[in-house]
């Protein structure tokens, strides 16, 4: 699947970042103004490292830019790859839409096709009458 540009490599990548609570909770924080990866880790019950671990994830996956200042090395969300991530969603959800109204035609009886044997049939479809001598 590829969605305007972005190949599933891309779109995996995406999704793997955004399937941790911390990861997820990263960005939440650096919506607003970008928050320096120390300032981050002081946040989290772990290691300054497993914060930067995650940080790289989310910066592998687009979704979060950092920019030097100073010493320090300020982590942002970047907007434009949560919709990235919206937009893979909406084409799944088109796929999927599709799929399901394909479905629900072949469900629908169509009054002008003959709906085959009866209960009465028995195997291969051929009607069969019990007691008959042959």
């Amino acid at each position: 699947m590829v969605v305007d540009g972005l190949t599933d490599e891309t779109v995996d990548r995406l999704f793997h970042a955004l399937a941790d609570a911390t990861r997820r909770d990263i960005l939440r924080r650096c919506v607003r103004s970008g928050l320096s990866v120390s300032r981050l880790a002081e946040a989290y019950p772990m290691s300054f490292a497993a914060v930067q671990k995650h940080v790289t994830v989310l910066e592998r996956a687009g979704l979060i830019t950092k920019r030097r200042r100073g010493r320090e090395r300020l982590v942002r969300t970047d907007p434009g790859a949560v919709d990235r991530a919206r937009q893979a969603l909406d084409e799944l959800e088109t796929a999927w839409r599709a799929r399901v109204d394909r479905m629900s035609g072949l469900l629908v009886d169509d009054p002008g096709t003959d709906p085959g044997p009866g209960p009465e049939a028995g195997a291969g479809g051929k009607e069969t009458t019990e007691g008959q001598d042959r």
